[in-house]
């Protein structure tokens, strides 16, 4: 088609705010989806998608509206996929900004902002659920406007599940949104924005071609990975996959390989044709890294071999999953896996169990550490339990993320109170207008990985909203808390912390491991550690049976006699007692309160 009448955008917005009902409509307006065959969230495939009412994975779609191609890419709000969003920004020209009407701009909104900013798209400001009776449009129009500087004419008023204004959105992407400006002539270069395993098909690649072509059955090579395929199919989405001849400049649409994993075309590479194969890929491409570990152990060690085979399966499908084997002599065999933050392990999480039937038992998620040791050597561990010998080691660096917190002003003092209690650093205070404060931060990622994002919630009444980004790895004075049940050291249990949080800590953790661990027959000691030295103790008192009830009057020296017998097959029972430590002492960490 000819590029003038092609327009390439994306919706961005936080979390429920609307964009997949936007995209609903839009798919219902130009025809793309018959009536009978809509229903709600349509570009959500996923079960998860539609219970948690959010947009894990990206869909793209074409629709055709007055002889024009519209090609719509839906992508996730939440923070852990910043980079897919990241990458469909830049394979669009322009972007649809929804705001929601009654909750105004939030701090996911600002994130996408600019991205889309720095990506130089062309901004559409759209205002939606103008219906409901919370809706107050003056004020978040004026917030849109003093954020993107715009006009109050520009913005549009919208409500996508009554279907109000969307002829008007359609209009604007066609006369706002430039044509995509590629050369049909050059050298073959497309951008990968999304990437997934079929069961059936292979690795099915979603690109947005740049410059010249991409044939039917063409030779396809990967710039990041240097993978060599074929593209045994091409087409565009509407939403299900149309095969085309060819995929030509300019424009969005899938290819069908014969690759067998995501890891060999990775999300943000650039992809071209052996015969007429570009020197220089497309700007962008970054190595996803992930940031939040938990061990996954199945219940009984029988299932190991199943939970492999279920993980190996799902990272067919998402390269930024990586896993290696783990040990532990309280759990048993299980897997170390890697992930893009916590609700990514979330729905990893449940994925697991719905799809493949497993039940799991989950460690405290932690992160990754930088250890400098004496000997000059540099190593990276991922759990507590792998640090080496304390005194081999010179210092140890943690990650750092910088955050932005979106609050009404009012709940201002509680949030920076939230940020020094989790060891942050606030670094600035602003008024994105008179009732909304933007506070920006630096903390620790491993004192967020838990309950921050409640916390935040129940101090701001549910108003705030949270954006964060790794910034760089410091050096701090850590230490390994252990604790020992029955005077047995868990490995599984170890955490890394700040030594001022340790004796808190300790006494916290040991405090709800005496609620989860059973009583016994004998006196069982729950103790935290720092090294060879104990910080902290809580002891589970024994079952005590009355031995003395058949024993009537005479000398207390029968009573005392019995007495002695009964200690003597506790000291006996605490010798070669074991202690069961069930699951749910692996996830005391996650729910702190």
């Amino acid at each position: 088609m000819d590029q003038s009448k092609i327009r390439n955008f994306c919706i961005i917005a936080h979390i429920d705010h609307g964009k997949s009902t936007l995209a609903d409509r839009l798919l219902e307006m130009t025809g793309t989806v018959e009536k009978r065959n809509m229903k709600a969230q349509l570009l959500d495939k996923m079960d998860l998608e539609r219970e948690k009412g959010i947009t894990i994975k990206l869909a793209p779609v074409r629709m055709a509206y007055k002889g024009y191609e519209l090609n719509l890419i839906d992508t996730p709000g939440h923070v852990d996929f910043s980079y897919e969003v990241s990458r469909s920004l830049e394979a669009c020209e322009g972007a649809i900004l929804i705001v929601d009407a009654s909750q105004g701009i939030q701090a996911q909104t600002l994130a996408n902002v600019y991205l889309a900013i720095a990506a130089d798209l062309k901004i559409i400001p759209v205002l939606n659920k103008i219906d409901l009776p919370a809706a107050d449009v003056e004020r978040v129009s004026a917030e849109v406007i003093s954020l993107l500087g715009c006009q109050k004419e520009d913005i549009l008023l919208i409500s996508a599940k009554a279907g109000i204004g969307i002829e008007a959105v359609l209009e604007a992407v066609v006369e706002q949104i430039p044509p995509p400006t590629g050369t049909p002539t050059d050298a073959t270069r497309a951008l990968i924005f999304d990437s997934y395993y079929d069961d059936y098909r292979g690795v099915i690649l979603y690109v947005r071609v740049f410059d010249g072509a991409i044939d039917k059955n063409a030779e396809i090579q990967m710039f990041a990975t240097g993978a060599k395929g074929l593209a045994l199919e091409v087409g565009m989405l509407k939403p299900d996959m149309s095969a085309l001849s060819s995929l030509q400049a300019g424009e969005i649409g899938y290819i069908v390989t014969n690759l067998k994993s995501t890891r060999e075309a990775k999300v943000g590479d650039t992809v071209t044709i052996s015969s007429r194969a570009a020197t220089v890929a497309l700007p962008g491409y970054k190595e996803v890294k992930p940031f939040v570990y938990a061990g996954f152990f199945p219940s009984s060690n029988e299932f190991y071999q199943e939970l492999k085979d279920a993980i190996e399966k799902l990272s067919l499908s998402d390269s930024a999953l990586q896993f290696t084997p783990e040990n532990s002599p309280v759990l048993g065999f299980g897997i170390r896996i890697g992930f893009l933050g916590l609700l990514h392990m979330d729905i990893v999480r449940e994925r697991l169990e719905r799809e493949y039937n497993l039940d799991l038992v989950v460690t405290n998620p932690s992160t990754d550490y930088e250890v400098s040791l004496l000997n000059g050597d540099e190593i990276d561990i991922k759990s507590a339990a792998d640090l080496p010998d304390p005194a081999k080691i010179r210092e140890i660096r943690e990650p750092w993320i910088k955050g932005e917190v979106v609050v009404p002003k009012d709940y201002v003092g509680g949030v920076i109170q939230l940020i020094v209690s989790k060891r942050g650093i606030q670094k600035n205070l602003s008024f994105v207008d008179a009732q909304l404060a933007l506070v920006t931060f630096e903390a620790p990622l491993a004192n967020l990985l838990t309950d921050f994002y409640d916390q935040l919630k129940s101090i701001t009444s549910g108003y705030g909203s949270f954006n964060y980004e790794l910034d760089n790895y410091r050096a701090e004075d850590l230490v390994k808390l252990d604790f020992y049940v029955s005077g047995e050291r868990v490995d599984a249990l170890s955490i890394m912390v700040h030594r001022s949080e340790s004796m808190r800590l300790g006494r916290e953790i040991v405090g709800k491991l005496k609620e989860v661990i059973p009583r016994q027959n004998f006196q069982v000691a729950l103790q935290a550690a720092i090294g060879g030295k104990f910080i902290a103790r809580e002891d589970i008192s024994a079952y005590r049976k009355d031995v003395t009830t058949g024993l009537y009057g005479g000398d207390v020296s029968r009573k005392k006699k019995v007495l002695a017998k009964q200690a003597k097959g506790k000291k006996r029972m605490k010798m070669f007692g074991k202690v069961e430590i069930p699951a749910e002492a692996f996830t005391v960490m996650l729910k702190r309160d």
